[in-house]
């Protein structure tokens, strides 16, 4: 078994200051679950190359933060991530998406990931992603010409997030709501920032940074079962 994990390769915002990217722990969490097992993962990005760290997520008393974000051979596979042009999808049996703000920005629209994510979910594959990753999967359509999201149970960074986040000015669109408009059935936790997961058949969502873990340890329940 091999997994495809993408990451976003967008580091600015309209007004701030401080840098946005990758959120660290939606990386590390869901990284750790499977390399304990062993699975084989390779790193892409949109245009491949350094994948930029969410100055925010940058907390090594997290353990796993600390663990990767300190180990070089990781540090390396984050400044030379792959191309998606490089890529043959019939190599994976699941691909990923981290979140960070910076997603919202370079996943929506690219259509080498979008055809990734088709190819591999059309061999039978499973589709994950997790809070502002889950804006790559808002123009996957199926060969069949219908969203992969449609009618589907899924989750993602939430509205009431997003404000508490102090981040509604910034971003390009709400994801929650972009997700209702495409057809999806968008579920959240009562309360924000909590860990929550939803699974639909091959496509399992987590809503938050909080969530990434779980949704690594029930894809391999999930793969274990199969």
């Amino acid at each position: 078994m091999k997994v495809l994990i993408v990451c976003t390769n967008h580091a600015t915002f309209p007004t701030r200051n401080n840098k946005t990217g990758l959120w660290l722990s939606e990386l590390t969490h869901f990284y750790h679950v499977l390399a304990r097992r062993n699975i084989v993962m390779d790193l892409a990005s949109p245009q491949g190359g350094v994948i930029p760290i969410d100055e925010r997520s940058l907390d090594l008393d997290d353990e796993q933060n600390k663990l990767y974000y300190d180990h070089e051979a990781f540090r390396q596979r984050l400044e030379n991530s792959l191309k998606p042009s490089v890529l043959n999808p019939n190599d994976y049996r699941l691909i990923y998406f981290t979140g960070g703000h910076g997603a919202l920005w370079d996943f929506p629209e690219n259509t080498e990931l979008q055809a990734l994510t088709r190819n591999i979910y059309e061999n039978g594959g499973t589709i994950a992603a997790v809070a502002h990753g889950v804006s790559a999967l808002l123009n996957v359509r199926l060969s069949d010409g219908t969203l992969l999201i449609h009618e589907k149970y899924l989750t993602g960074f939430s509205n009431m997030e997003e404000k508490l986040s102090s981040m509604v000015s910034e971003v390009p669109f709400s994801l929650e709501d972009r997700l209702r408009q495409s057809g999806a059935h968008y579920t959240k936790a009562l309360l924000p920032f909590s860990q929550y997961i939803e699974l639909d058949d091959r496509l399992i969502t987590g809503q938050n940074p909080s969530s990434a873990g779980k949704i690594a340890t029930k894809l391999m329940e999930e793969l274990n079962e199969k």
